[in-house]
C-alpha cells in the first residue's frame, strides 16, 4: 500500500526528513521515520518531544513508549504513535468539511 503522499509529506517536513523522488509504502516512511527518531531521541530530544506535543499525541502515550516497560524500543514506539496520529488526523480531514468565517479577517483587525 502507497502512504497517502500529502501526509507522507507532512511527516517528512515535521521531522526534517529528505523527501524522496518516488512514492514511499507506508513500511518504508515507518522506517525513515523511525530511524529520524531514534537520531532525535539521541541529539534532539527536546525538539522531538515538542513535536510530538504540537502533533496532539497524547502525554501519557508518549511516556509509555520512552519507558523500560514498553516492548518496542523508544524510536519504534514513538514512530507508531506518530503513523497512528497522522492517519486520525487524515480521516478527520477528509469526515470533516470546515466552512469559512465570513468577516472573519475584518473582526480581527486593531
Amino acid at each position: 500500500m502507497i502512504f497517502d503522499q500529502k501526509t507522507t509529506d507532512i511527516i517528512f517536513q515535521d521531522f526534517e526528513i529528505d523527501k524522496a523522488q518516488e512514492a514511499l509504502s507506508e513500511e518504508q516512511v515507518f522506517e525513515l521515520l523511525s530511524n529520524q527518531i531514534a537520531y532525535m531521541i539521541e541529539y534532539r530530544l527536546e525538539f522531538l518531544l515538542s513535536l510530538l506535543y504540537r502533533m496532539d499525541v497524547l502525554e501519557a502515550k508518549i511516556d509509555f513508549a520512552l519507558s523500560p516497560l514498553c516492548e518496542d524500543p523508544a524510536n519504534i514506539a514513538l514512530a507508531k504513535l506518530v503513523m497512528d496520529r497522522q492517519k486520525v488526523r487524515m480521516a478527520t480531514k477528509k469526515n470533516v468539511e470546515v466552512n469559512e468565517i465570513e468577516g472573519l479577517e475584518d473582526g480581527l483587525k486593531w
